[in-house]
């Protein structure tokens, strides 16, 4: 059962979950989330259509319909879930995870999610106390439902002329395939655009530097004004500028400022995670935007935004969300907006990455992994380590910690779905970060034994 996450049900199949797993799950979802509706989408994963064939016959066996919306993304789930007013849904994927794994993504009305804490831990509790899943005296019965055209009508609201600028665009063998020709048309350079659950070419995890390698040649080789990459399931997307370089997915929440607070007026609030760069805020609040601090993942991000009602908000992992897409992400949407704003810097004379040399002041080591045992412990002999040679200006601990100095500041954070202790600083200067990121590694091997 250790498939059971913070954000979503997510394991390696057959090892961590396996399909009595899928279809108690899906069993329950009716019950748990008080309908007898549930849409329900997939991958293209190779386990993915068995774990479809469970979860249908999990809940047509609780007496529940089934609205199958076959292989789609999962924004499009979301799209789906709010749109056509389900109180429950279900996405088969394990998002960037290899081809070994799967699991479930589960939200209910209004595209809400339901993580650990608002459902999942319920269903496993159900789980292992072995609770009893009778065949309802009147089965369920699966309804097809095709939400393709709806959805992608939505998208293309946002879509500009991109005429004038040349794309790479790795598809990843993933999800982005159903939607991306129709959205992009010919004019991009295309790599891995066919549907493969093997995915042969790389992990569609585009935050691992080596599965960017192949658009970024492309990028070279093409001369694009600007690469974009999408994960397995597509609710994630990443971007290397004209010169091949991976920009941090944070800075690209400034970007989409452009759009939404200068071009479209919008100001108000948006949303990073806790790991974000504080230039991000900084280059956000001349355009109107006051800027909110959050935990990491949907489960939280999603729910954030709509509470204080933010007008976008985004993560350091490629997650961008949207309050006119019911505060959910979408990585193709985030794309088409991300592209609007590189063509009309380009008609300005400007590249992505001038753009980004205008937003990145800071010195950044991107998150850094440490494997331990005593997570907890390692966290505070951090914190008190570095609060004891010099006094925070600002004290976050709702995500791990972020403490922040006046020339510097880190988070660090235990993962939710990894074996991981996690750690990102930032700071002023190159010598003050090596300086810091050193003295984290010492005190992690030497007490921690940290790997």
């Amino acid at each position: 059962m250790g498939a059971f996450h913070a954000y979503d049900i997510r394991g390696i199949y057959n090892v961590d979950f396996d399909r009595e797993t899928a279809y108690k799950v899906a069993y329950f979802i009716p019950e748990l989330l008080g309908t007898d509706k549930v849409a329900v989408g997939r991958d293209c994963r190779v386990s993915s259509d068995e774990i479809h064939d469970a979860v249908l016959r999990g809940i047509t066996d609780a007496g529940a319909d089934v609205y199958d919306l076959g292989l789609t993304t999962t924004p499009a789930v979301y799209f789906a879930t709010a749109n056509c007013g389900f109180k429950a849904s279900i996405q088969i994927t394990a998002s960037h995870n290899g081809p070994q794994y799967n699991g479930m993504k589960v939200s209910t009305e209004n595209a809400r999610a339901v993580g650990y804490d608002a459902g999942l831990k319920t269903i496993r509790q159900w789980i292992d106390e072995g609770r009893p899943t009778p065949v309802a005296a009147k089965r369920g019965s699966v309804h097809p439902l095709d939400v393709t055209e709806d959805y992608l009508a939505f998208l293309l609201r946002y879509k500009g002329d991109y005429s004038n600028i040349r794309i790479a665009m790795d598809l990843s063998n993933g999800m982005a395939n159903l939607y991306a020709k129709r959205i992009f048309g010919d004019a991009p350079d295309y790599l891995f655009d066919e549907l493969d659950g093997r995915f042969p070419n790389h992990d569609p995890n585009p935050l691992i530097p080596k599965n960017i390698e192949a658009l970024q040649a492309l990028v070279r080789k093409s001369g694009a004004d600007v690469g974009v990459i999408y994960d397995g399931d597509a609710d994630r997307v990443m971007f290397v500028d004209e010169n091949a370089r991976f920009i941090s997915p944070d800075l690209m929440i400034a970007v989409l400022g452009r759009y939404f607070l200068v071009e479209r007026g919008e100001k108000g609030l948006v949303l990073q995670d806790i790991r974000s760069s504080k230039a991000v805020g900084e280059y956000l609040a001349p355009m109107g935007g006051e800027m909110r601090t959050w935990k990491v993942g949907r489960a939280f991000a999603a729910e954030k935004l709509r509470e204080i009602d933010g007008v976008y908000g985004g993560e350091l992992a490629g997650h961008y969300y949207f309050r006119d897409f019911f505060y959910s992400d979408s990585g193709l949407l985030a794309s088409i907006i991300i592209l609007n704003v590189v063509s009309a810097l380009k008609k300005e004379g400007r590249t992505l990455s001038s753009l980004i040399a205008e937003i990145e002041k800071y010195e950044n080591s991107g998150e850094i992994n440490f494997r331990l045992e005593d997570k907890a412990g390692a966290m505070e002999a951090v914190r008190e380590m570095f609060c004891a040679q010099e006094k925070p200006t600002a004290f976050m601990d709702f995500d791990g910690y972020r403490v922040e100095f006046p020339q510097w500041w880190f988070n660090i954070r235990p993962s939710n779905t990894e074996p991981y202790l996690r750690f990102i600083c930032e700071a002023s200067s190159r010598e003050l970060l090596d300086e810091k990121v050193a003295a984290v590694r010492k005190l992690l091997e030497s007490e921690f034994g940290a790997k």
